[in-house]
């Protein structure tokens, strides 16, 4: 050994120690493939670990950002409903985002409003209830908790997987539409509807009813959504309201 260098010195890097920096998980006895190649997908996955450092309850809560990053319906003063919230990453990006705890200075204060079947930990500035939206006057009861319409209905919801890709699509699809009807209640014209949605072509009436109702839809896939996944979002702006609607059928000003 030359003097003065230490072991490797001079050597080329073959890479191997970035690759071993990835955690791999032993099978253990009694735990399924799947379940094991889930969990090293987890420990791996930087938006887990970016979540953990920045106090969000879910990898989900860099969905939304991105998308209004993008589409800027977050705004100070909205009021937003989150359908589905559990367990409530969406919610914590809303109340940043629309002034809820009135903490940026001259910015008007917006409202929080969750919704899930189940019981959601509270959220510091959201206002969380727990309710089947398809239950009769869901509608009514969320425009009463916030006293008045809402700006911006939005849903991350996914119906529990049967392990078939086409039922799994026709059930979110079912899903949203539901949303939408909701959305068509509660939302203020101009308002903002957002939802996430699987690809898979049963959704092309759903597409056709977004843009009649609305004056511009956007499907996207943001970073934040894994490669692998075929879920995406689709962003509806510009609510036409429950009267103009009826008459915008095959208005060619809205965009795709």
């Amino acid at each position: 050994m030359t003097e003065g260098k230490k072991p490797g010195a001079g050597r080329k890097s073959s890479g191997r120690g970035q690759r071993d920096l990835r955690v791999r998980v032993k099978s253990a006895k009694g735990r399924k493939l799947s379940s094991t190649l889930w969990l090293e997908r987890q420990l791996n996955d930087p938006y887990v670990a970016r979540a953990k450092r920045e106090g969000y309850r879910g990898r989900a809560a860099f969905k939304i950002l991105e998308l209004d990053d993008k589409y800027r319906f977050l705004v100070p003063g909205a009021r937003v409903v989150d359908l589905g919230c559990a367990p409530g990453g969406w919610c914590q990006v809303a109340v940043g985002r629309v002034n809820a705890l009135g903490e940026k200075s001259g910015k008007k204060i917006g409202r929080v409003l969750g919704v899930d079947l189940q019981e959601v930990e509270p959220i510091a500035g959201a206002e969380l209830h727990q309710l089947d939206f398809l239950s009769d006057g869901a509608d009514d009861k969320v425009k009463e908790w916030l006293g008045g319409y809402a700006d911006v209905v939005m849903s991350d919801m996914a119906a529990a997987s049967s392990g078939h890709k086409g039922t799994d699509h026709l059930r979110i699809v079912a899903l949203i539409e539901a949303a939408l009807e909701l959305a068509f209640d509660v939302l203020e014209p101009g308002g903002t509807f957002v939802a996430k949605v699987l690809a898979g072509g049963a959704e092309n009436e759903m597409q056709a009813l977004l843009k009649r109702r609305f004056r511009k839809v956007a499907n996207v896939k943001p970073p934040a959504s894994r490669s692998d996944s075929s879920e995406k979002f689709v962003v509806a702006q510009g609510f036409r309201g429950r009267d103009e609607a009826e008459l915008a059928v095959g208005d060619e000003g809205s965009g795709n």
